[in-house]
């Protein structure tokens, strides 16, 4: 298979500058801003982004070396498929949060609900459309007894060092 390659098309600027007690999803996140800068010449794709309420960013986890096919996701204590998680030590570091627009000026934007790093590098910006998700009944596997938990847990450095590409060890659970 070919290799594929991406180019950050901006930053992501958070309050957050360690793993340790970040939101681990955007839904812990609350009232938590900051800024998207998008660089200059990809600046005239905001044009019309204002009428949206929410926005999905695509980004780089660039703090994450390597990757493990099982991880102990930060919402269990077992070892999960890297695949049935949202844990950043994946084949292709790549994360995805759907964020509050509050505001476009010139290059940046101010959202709220921001779960990443500070200077993340940021990949792409989708408009959020609750009509084009998907529809009708939803599983969500082991989550489902997990997910009341997801707005008060906070990140650690499980997934800060380097996981060997295929291992299934995992780190110890809090």
């Amino acid at each position: 298979m070919k290799a594929v390659r991406y180019h950050p098309i901006g930053v992501i600027r958070t309050p957050f500058r360690e793993l340790e007690g970040m939101p681990i999803q955007p839904v812990g996140a609350g009232g938590v801003q900051g800024t998207v800068e998008v660089d200059a010449r990809y600046r005239e794709g905001l044009k019309d982004l204002r009428g949206f309420s929410h926005v999905i960013l695509l980004y780089h986890f660039h703090r994450c070396r390597g990757f493990r096919l099982r991880v102990t996701p930060f919402l269990d204590r077992r070892a999960r498929g890297v695949f049935a998680t949202r844990a950043p030590q994946r084949p292709n570091p790549i994360g995805l949060s759907v964020v509050r627009l509050i505001a476009v000026r010139g290059g940046k934007l101010t959202v709220e609900g921001l779960d990443m790093l500070d200077e993340t590098p940021l990949l792409d910006i989708k408009p959020y459309v609750p009509g084009f998700e998907a529809s009708g009944s939803v599983r969500i596997g082991w989550l489902e007894k997990k997910r009341a938990f997801a707005a008060r847990r906070r990140s650690d450095r499980r997934f800060a060092g380097r996981g060997a590409a295929g291992s299934n060890k995992t780190p110890a659970t809090p």
